[in-house]
């Protein structure tokens, strides 16, 4: 797929190079020629002819600390760094930087547009270069194919629901990207197509992955957009859900439909502006490699999902009230430790009385659920999601390293500790987006 947010960069940072290049030549400067010989033909036995040629990329090398310093050139350059074909393309243009660090592959991709579109060039006024719009238009073709050199690469698109990002397009890493509908091209023509139906709005996410067996890449890949899932679910308050379908294609090959076996609604929104951007690039990251397993904040973390995937948060009400109790409550529902627990974890000391309230208030509400008494309204849906944000803040916490997987002991003392030394601050959802860098320094 095309990144249309790519293009119109290297666009604009091509077009304030070529002002920048020609203020010089106006200024004075000069491009260097060589001489070429050319013969006149393989039998031929006169004298050699010679035409010049132009020397332009010796020229723009020349200049290139200033052409860095034009307010376009951090654009190109960020957006070029995040593309996945970049060293694909400079091994296409001969370039050999596999040792270097992004920054030297990045300069030298930008060397290798510019001396693409003004090849032998002596004059860099737009107007006076035939063909420029041409030039460019192949030249960044160029670049863009070479995201496609690989046969054995298989694309993965879903929809993804619950989710704003002020920006066009956000790369979360290698090969996976969050986008607007709108910003890519070549998408499959099932997700425009409905992307133009639904007024309620939706983000496309593009995974690349590489295997030779394609169904491994498949099942990688669907790991990948479920890690993808439940991060962003933990992120923030709001209820992400995948489309129930994605489509999958090898190469540069047709489109084909893949059930998810993902449901749900979205409730809420999350919106990550471009100023979070790192900050959910880094959870993504963490919550990947920290996920637990077999054991019970695994099982709880489940359960959790699981909720997210209702139709509607009464139904998801028991589901997170069985994790908080895998959590906190070991001893069994007829021990009524799991309120005082959860209010210990997540509420100062003066608002515990009140959690605990709530918690009360919660259980009775999951009763009436279980018989088919109860009556859906907005109070005891926000009691439903109370506590459904409550064990979204222990996960959370206890993935980021910010609490102990043992809650029940660190509850239990803390109920045990006067109030002077137990701190004024909830424990439970500590983990903040914006601490969550501080976890890689």
């Amino acid at each position: 797929m095309r990144s249309l947010q790519l293009q119109a960069a290297l666009s604009d940072f091509v077009e304030a190079a070529a002002e920048c290049l020609q203020a010089d030549v106006v200024a004075g400067a000069e491009v260097p020629f060589e001489l070429e010989p050319r013969t006149r033909g393989r039998r031929s036995t006169g004298a050699a002819l010679y035409c010049y040629r132009a020397l332009t990329d010796e020229f723009i090398a020349e200049r290139e600390t200033a052409l860095e310093r034009l307010p376009s050139h951090a654009r190109a350059a960020s957006l070029l760094a995040d593309y996945d074909g970049l060293d694909r393309y400079l091994a296409s243009v001969g370039v050999d930087v596999a040792r270097a660090n992004t920054r030297t592959r990045v300069r030298a991709a930008i060397k290798a547009l510019l001396g693409d579109v003004f090849a032998e060039q002596s004059d860099f006024d737009l107007s006076k270069i035939g063909q420029h719009p041409e030039r460019l238009r192949a030249a960044l073709e160029r670049l863009e194919q070479s995201a496609f050199a690989r046969t054995s690469e298989v694309t993965l698109v879903a929809t993804l629901h619950g989710l704003t990002i002020t920006s066009a397009e956000l790369h979360l890493t290698k090969g996976l990207t969050i986008a607007q509908p709108d910003a890519l091209e070549g998408l499959p023509e099932a997700v425009t197509a409905r992307a133009g139906e639904d007024s309620s709005g939706h983000l496309i996410v593009v995974l690349a992955a590489e295997d030779d067996d394609v169904r491994d890449a498949v099942a990688q890949g669907r790991e990948v957009l479920k890690d993808l899932l439940r991060a962003l679910r933990l992120f923030g308050d709001g209820r992400v859900t995948l489309g129930a379908l994605a489509w999958a294609r090898v190469g540069t090959g047709a489109w084909g439909p893949l059930a998810l076996g993902a449901g749900g609604r979205p409730h809420g929104m999350l919106v990550v502006t471009e100023d979070h951007e790192d900050e959910l690039r880094a959870f993504c990251s963490l919550v990947s490699r920290r996920a637990p397993h077999g054991n019970e904040i695994a099982w709880a973390l489940q359960r959790f999902e699981l909720g997210c995937e209702r139709e509607s948060s009464y139904e998801a009400l028991t589901d997170h009230l069985l994790a908080l109790r895998a959590l906190l409550e070991p001893e069994g529902p007829s021990s009524g430790r799991l309120a005082g627990r959860l209010a210990a974890l997540c509420a100062t000391p003066g608002q515990r009385p009140q959690l605990t309230a709530r918690t009360v208030e919660a259980l009775a509400l999951e009763r009436a659920v279980l018989r088919g008494t109860a009556v859906e309204h907005s109070g005891g849906q926000a009691l439903a999601e109370e506590m459904a944000d409550h064990l979204r803040a222990l996960l959370r916490d206890v993935i980021c390293g910010h609490l102990t997987a043992d809650l029940v002991a660190l509850a239990d003392e803390i109920v045990l500790e006067p109030e002077a030394e137990s701190g004024e601050e909830m424990l439970g959802d500590t983990c903040e987006p914006e601490e969550i860098l501080d976890l890689f320094v």
